[in-house]
C-alpha cells in the first residue's frame, strides 16, 4: 500500500501530513512533537491574515474577520493534534475531520481504550469500525485498476472519514459495481453513490498570476518555489510537458517546464528566468496579496481559498484528502476533494488555508455562477516529487552561505535534522541549547536553528 506505507513514515520522522481543468498545489510541513497535546498552539498568527482573504471568506462562507480569524487559529490547532494523535495511535488511527463554526476536532479510531487519550488532546472521539489503513487499502486496489484502464462512467472515488466507508461516485449503479469487480476489491466496505458529476481540468486558454503555455494555453501559478539557487513556480502537470515553455501574465518570456506528472498524479514545476524574482505571497485580485508563511496541511471541514487567473478568489471547504478522480485524459489520485467553484484557467493556481499553502488547482465540475466541485493537487508530494523548497515569508529564499554560529565542536544535530519538516510551536535542540520554530518549513542544510533567526528561537 503505497499511500499507507508513505504516511506512516512521514509520521516516524514527525512529519504532519495533511473535460480535464487543473487546479494543484500542495506543501509539506510538520509537527515535531509526539505529544499532541504538545502541538495545541496554533502554528502561526491568525491575526495577520489577508483583508481580501478575509473578505473572500465573508463572501463564500458567511464569516465575518473576527469569525474568519478564529475558524482559522482553532484550525490550524486541529491539524496539528490530529497529525499527533495520527502517529500516536498508528493502525488505530481512522481519520480526522473538523466541523462547525468553532472547527471542533473530531478524530476517529477503531479502539475505544484510546478515547481518553483523544479527549486528552482536546478533540472529539469516535469509535468506527475500520481503520484509515484499511479503507486506503481498498481505496489503492481501485486505484490500481484505474491505471490499467479509467473506468467508464465512474469520475470519482475517496475515503470517507465521517461515514467510515470508501465511497464511489457513478452514473449508474451498474458502472460501480462494475468498477469493483474489475478492482477485485472489498465491496462490504465500499458505498456506491450515484453522481452526474463530470469532472474537468481548467487548462484551456487561460489560467494567483496567468501564464502561457507555448503562446497559446493559459494556466496559473500555484506558488514561487526554488531548486537550489533556481528560481521557479509549481502548477499542475495537465498544463504542460517537459521542455514546454512559458510567458507570464505580460506576455514576456518567463521559464521552462522542468518536470511534469499527468495523469497519475498532477503536478509540475516550471524553471523561470533571471527576469522573474519569488515572492511569498498568492495574487488576491484587488482584495491584498496573500502571505505565504509555510505549508501546514488542513483536515477534513477546515476552510480553504483559491485564486486563479480567470475567477480571482473563491473559498469553501475540504470535503475529501486521497480522492481518486477521472478526466477524460485519464485518472489521477491523491488529489483533495473541495466545495470551491472554478474555471478553466484557473487551472494550476494557489489553494490557501489561512496563510499556509494547500496545493494547486486539478479540475473539477461546475462553474462559479452555480457553484461546483474542485479538486487540488497537494503541494508536499510536488515539492518532494522535484526537491524543491516552498518560498516562504521570514524564509531565506537561498540556505545561508555563511558558516553556522553554533560551536564546531557540537555533533550537527541535537534533535535537529535537515530535511525535517517542522510546524510553529516545534522545539528542538541543537548544539546545547533549545529552540522554537517561528515559521512552519522543511528544513535545509545549513538552516540550523542559530544560523536562521527568521525560523528559530532560542529558548
Amino acid at each position: 500500500m503505497e499511500r499507507t506505507t508513505l504516511r506512516r513514515r512521514a509520521l516516524a520522522a514527525g512529519t504532519a501530513t495533511v473535460a480535464v481543468g487543473a487546479l494543484a498545489l500542495a506543501g509539506l510541513t510538520g509537527v515535531a512533537s509526539a505529544d499532541p497535546a504538545d502541538s495545541a498552539a496554533a502554528p502561526v498568527s491568525a491575526d495577520s491574515l489577508s483583508p481580501g482573504l478575509l473578505a473572500a471568506m465573508e463572501r463564500d462562507l458567511g464569516l465575518d474577520a473576527d469569525d474568519a480569524r478564529s475558524r482559522i487559529a482553532n484550525e490550524y490547532r486541529a491539524a496539528a493534534v490530529a497529525a499527533g494523535l495520527e502517529k500516536s495511535l498508528g493502525a488505530d488511527f481512522a481519520g480526522a475531520r473538523v466541523s462547525g463554526e468553532k472547527a471542533t476536532l473530531t478524530v476517529s479510531t477503531t479502539d475505544a481504550s484510546h478515547a481518553a487519550r483523544i479527549t486528552g488532546a482536546g478533540a472529539k472521539a469516535e469509535v468506527v469500525v475500520h481503520s484509515l489503513d484499511r479503507l486506503e487499502g481498498v481505496k489503492e486496489s481501485l486505484d490500481r485498476a484505474a491505471q490499467r484502464k479509467a473506468p467508464k462512467g465512474v469520475p470519482v472515488w475517496y475515503v470517507d472519514v465521517e461515514a467510515n466507508r470508501v465511497v464511489v461516485n457513478a452514473a449508474s449503479t451498474a458502472a460501480g459495481t462494475a468498477f469493483l469487480k474489475a478492482a477485485g476489491a472489498d465491496s462490504s466496505l465500499v458505498t456506491v453513490a450515484r453522481s452526474a458529476e463530470k469532472p474537468r481540468t481548467f487548462a484551456d486558454l487561460r489560467g494567483g498570476d496567468a501564464y502561457y503555455m507555448n503562446g497559446s494555453g493559459r494556466c496559473s501559478i500555484g506558488f514561487s518555489v526554488k531548486r537550489g539557487t533556481q528560481n521557479g513556480f509549481a502548477t499542475a502537470g495537465h498544463c504542460g510537458r517537459v521542455g514546454t515553455t512559458t510567458n507570464g501574465f505580460n506576455q514576456q518570456a518567463q521559464g521552462t517546464f522542468q518536470g511534469s506528472t499527468f495523469p497519475g498524479r498532477d503536478y509540475a514545476w516550471v524553471a523561470t528566468n533571471a527576469n522573474w524574482t519569488p515572492r511569498p505571497t498568492v495574487n488576491g485580485y484587488g482584495r491584498g496579496d496573500v502571505t505565504v508563511a509555510g505549508s501546514t496541511s488542513s483536515v477534513v471541514g477546515a476552510s480553504v481559498c483559491r485564486s486563479g487567473s480567470t475567477t480571482g478568489w473563491h473559498c469553501g471547504t475540504i470535503q475529501q484528502l486521497n480522492t481518486s478522480v477521472t478526466y477524460p485524459e485519464g485518472t489521477i489520485s491523491g488529489v483533495t476533494r473541495t466545495s470551491v467553484c472554478a474555471e478553466p484557467g484557473d487551472s494550476g493556481g494557489s489553494y490557501i488555508s489561512g496563510n499556509q499553502a494547500q496545493g494547486v488547482t486539478s479540475g473539477g465540475s461546475g462553474n462559479c455562477s452555480s457553484g461546483g466541485t474542485t479538486y487540488f493537487q497537494p503541494l508536499n508530494p510536488l515539492l518532494q516529487a522535484y526537491g524543491l523548497t516552498l518560498v516562504t515569508s521570514g524564509t531565506p529564499t537561498d540556505p545561508p552561505t555563511t558558516p553556522p554560529t553554533d560551536p564546531p565542536t557540537d555533533p550537527p544535530g541535537g534533535t535537529w535534522a535537515a530535511g525535517t519538516a517542522y510546524a510553529a510551536g516545534a522545539t528542538v535542540t541543537y548544539g546545547g541549547a533549545t529552540y522554537r520554530c517561528l515559521q512552519a518549513h522543511t528544513a535545509q542544510p545549513g538552516w540550523t536553528p542559530a544560523a536562521v533567526p527568521a525560523l528559530w528561537q532560542r529558548i
